[in-house]
């Protein structure tokens, strides 16, 4: 994958990271000198020679600089040898210069051939064709990091993508039975309940969208959530509706995907309760267990519409769409299993991790 030339110069290390890593090549001369150090001006040279690399090594970290988001590396090789070699020249001519105002030197040394035999042409070179090699390394590595936090940046963008594709599979399901619920209201004469569903769906859906930039809320608030939804549903089926709920008080602060009970409760009643001509109950139950936050829904359903779904059930829309945004939210951390448990009875089992909402964020006590 090619990277804009904007983005390489954002991945370019600190222009004194490579200069500080670079120190280690200037000790190495400095123990290399060592044998030789009592031989004539031998530390005079040595000296100039690693005082030279030093300074060579700033315009060469410019010079790399330049070329590392501009040209590919085979191109940029070629070109910081030829300037390295000529910096090695140069320190030669320096020590030369050196030698003959100090009077170690006659002047007759000067020339070509004298700038490459210098005795630091080799030394100096190599130092500083080692210091482009770890600045090389240096800005690799940084490009590498800045790869790697834009991957990271893409994937959660990407997995935040699906998660609110996954929620929003739920409004056009979710409203397209309530606003039949409501005409089947309206076709009956019942005008009244009709008009109070309408007003619940509102507080519904305001509720709804205050959460809309969150993938996980405090259970306090998704249980108020879901009572708003079920106080529609209270309205359609009145009696025939009876709601148990056994909600441990220490879970309330627990955090759970943001609309997580409503299309379960939505699926207990459209296929197990709604069906029913006698009332049928719908029962909640959440507790913490260790680690783990439990929770439980199971209603009644009709024996015949059970074995129908004994012998060719599939999961529903909220079903699967429940396991996907697990799967987003936790990978394998959480579990959901639904299955009938009697005749007549339908029960779904969920573990999440246990995670707590931040200490400052209250969380609605629910009704």
């Amino acid at each position: 994958m090619s990277v804009p030339p904007q983005a390489q110069a954002q991945s370019r290390p600190p222009f004194w990271l490579p200069l500080l890593a670079g120190l280690p090549i200037g000790v190495c001369m400095i123990v290399m000198a060592l044998p030789v150090l009592g031989n004539g001006h031998a530390a005079a040279y040595r000296l100039l020679y690693l005082l030279a690399f030093l300074g060579w090594t700033l315009p060469l970290t410019a010079l790399q600089r330049a070329l590392w988001p501009r040209l590919a590396w085979w191109l940029a090789a070629p070109l910081l040898l030829a300037a390295t070699y000529a910096m090695a020249l140069a320190t030669n001519g320096l020590s030369l210069l050196l030698g003959v105002l100090a009077g170690w030197e006659t002047a007759a040394t000067f020339g070509p051939a004298a700038l490459l035999r210098g005795r630091g042409a080799d030394g100096v070179w190599l130092a500083l064709v080692a210091f482009c090699a770890v600045h090389a390394v240096v800005s690799y590595y940084a490009a590498l990091k800045d790869e790697q936090a834009r991957r990271v940046d893409a994937l959660a963008r990407l997995r935040d993508a699906e998660l609110r594709a996954l929620r929003y599979q739920l409004q056009p399901h979710f409203l397209f039975n309530t606003l039949n619920a409501i005409s089947a209201l309206v076709a009956t004469g019942r005008e009244r309940e009709a008009r109070q569903m309408i007003a619940r769906l509102g507080d519904f859906l305001r509720a709804t969208l205050e959460s809309a930039g969150t993938h996980e809320v405090a259970l306090a608030d998704e249980l108020a959530l879901t009572d708003s939804y079920l106080a529609i549903e209270q309205a359609r089926l009145g009696e025939r509706l009876c709601i148990e709920r056994a909600v441990e008080e220490d879970t309330l602060h627990a955090l759970v995907p943001h609309l997580l009970l409503q299309p379960l409760v939505e699926n207990a009643i459209r296929h197990g309760l709604a069906p029913r001509l006698q009332p049928g109950r719908l029962q909640l139950a959440v507790r913490r267990e260790g680690a783990r936050l439990q929770l439980r829904l199971s209603n009644d359903m009709e024996e015949s519409a059970a074995q129908e779904l004994r012998e060719n059930g599939k999961p529903g829309i909220g079903l699967r769409n429940v396991v996907e945004r697990l799967q987003q939210l936790y990978g394998g951390a959480a579990s959901l299993q639904a299955a009938l448990v009697a005749a007549d009875r339908f029960e779904v089992r969920l573990e999440l991790p246990w995670r707590e909402a931040a200490p400052g964020r209250p969380a609605r006590e629910a009704r």
